[in-house]
């Protein structure tokens, strides 16, 4: 497996001429996240972050400012980066030769024109989402949601050997900042043979996970072997893939999530790339002693396999955006919780033939750290709605209601290099 290594823009030294963009939290050069955005009057292109703007792609190839990189340009310029991802390469050389524009002071004043102010830039979704499997590798949590349910046996015994998934909703993915509005549908009934109840969620929940995006991909019938599936891999964002506990109770049985699931998913609009996570990979933490090794198909080197990434999510109520209150950290945990990699994901997803496409997101699953304080979701903290979360200002919250605003972030630190972000995932509630 080819993976990413440690070059000159990673350089914690290096500088840049764009205001604010040294030190910045989430991104500083060192970054450059891929986007799409838009200003008002005009139409969706592409853009990478550096501090708080956007540089508008678009404008730079208009105005012909960096040489030898036209078609990289181009499709790097378009309304969705899907074009630009399937490019072998591609990505990489760009992400480079922007370090070097942003890092000259000789491009200052032919470029900085080009830079947006992030508060004046819509963003868009960065693909046009043809696929959307999401995956359950956090072990901590798929424990923690078993013991709600089989007390004895919270895992099931396929777990350990087989990444499991389910194939999403594409069509309801949407970009943070989009409200989401609480569905509707049929709840388990209150008595053994009851008639189920109708009517709008009641313990309406967040799962804390993150995106996998595919750049490459493959032929029908023509699997991707674990040892080169990191070369399919676009980068990564942060996605909160919503779930209606209540619904999810009463449907889920034989065939899995359906209505619990499909009304809405959100993610950041920034897709680090997997060159600018470089320096945070880290070695995917060992199985438990006594667990099965995974068949060959899904067997590679896990030494550097995953991500050093942070996740956090918050919480704001109505009143304390009222009355001014900073949002409440539910969370905080790490992307190392995946009991399976990035890797494994891609290879198994298409074993047995099935095409990837550029633009398919793999979510990970929720991903709970396993230690108090990391739990990915409401249902996990609040012990299945059973033990209430008391708020700063005296709130509670078992489940989610109508106003509430739920906030993650994510990022990459390490000594010695710059810290890098993946920027936010938000959406309120709303009826």
């Amino acid at each position: 497996m080819t993976r990413p290594t440690i070059d000159h823009t990673h350089n914690a030294a290096a500088t840049s001429w764009v205001e604010g963009a040294n030190g910045h939290p989430d991104f500083p050069v060192q970054n450059l996240p891929f986007g799409v955005f838009s200003t008002d009057g005009e139409d969706a292109r592409g853009c990478v972050a550096i501090s708080d703007f956007v540089l508008d792609l678009r404008n730079v190839y208009d105005a012909d400012l960096m040489e030898d990189g036209d078609d990289l340009l181009h499709y790097a310029s378009l309304a969705t980066l899907n074009d630009f991802f399937a490019m072998p390469n591609g990505p990489s050389q760009l992400r480079a030769k922007l370090f070097a524009a942003l890092t000259d002071d000789g491009y200052k004043s032919a470029m900085e024109p080009c830079l947006v102010p992030m508060e004046q830039a819509h963003m868009h979704l960065p693909f046009e989402i043809r696929d959307y499997t999401d995956f359950y590798t956090g072990i901590h949590h798929a424990v923690n949601i078993g013991s709600l349910f089989r007390p004895d046996n919270p895992l099931l015994p396929n777990y350990k050997h087989v990444p499991i998934g389910y194939h999403g909703r594409a069509s309801s993915i949407r970009v943070s900042g989009t409200d989401v509005k609480r569905p509707s549908g049929q709840q388990k009934p209150a008595e053994e043979g009851g008639m189920p109840e109708f009517g709008p969620s009641k313990r309406l929940d967040y799962e804390l996970e993150m995106a996998i995006w595919i750049g490459q991909g493959n032929e029908l019938g023509d699997p991707i072997p674990v040892g080169e599936a990191e070369e399919h891999i676009a980068g990564i964002s942060i996605l909160n893939d919503w779930s209606a506990r209540d619904i999810q109770a009463w449907e889920y049985q034989p065939l899995g999530p359906f209505l619990a699931k499909n009304f809405a998913s959100t993610v950041s609009p920034w897709v680090v790339t997997m060159d600018a996570l470089a320096p945070y990979r880290t070695a995917q933490p060992a199985r438990a002693e006594g667990d099965p090794e995974p068949l060959p198909y899904l067997q590679h080197d896990t030494s550097a396999a995953a991500f050093g990434v942070t996740m956090e999510v918050h919480l704001t109520t109505p009143k304390m955006r009222q009355d001014g209150d900073a949002p409440f950290r539910l969370s905080k945990g790490p992307m190392t919780a995946m009991y399976w990699t990035a890797a494994q994901l891609v290879a198994h997803h298409s074993v047995g033939g099935c095409n990837m496409q550029p633009g398919d997101l793999l979510g990970t699953g929720t991903l709970t750290s396993g230690e108090e304080g990391g739990e990915g979701s409401l249902i996990e903290l609040t012990e299945g709605g059973k033990k209430a979360i008391t708020l700063p200002n005296g709130e509670t919250r078992t489940f989610l209601e109508d106003g509430d605003e739920v906030v993650m972030v994510a990022y990459a630190e390490k000594d010695g290099f710059a810290r890098i972000g993946l920027g936010e995932c938000r959406a309120v509630i709303t009826r």
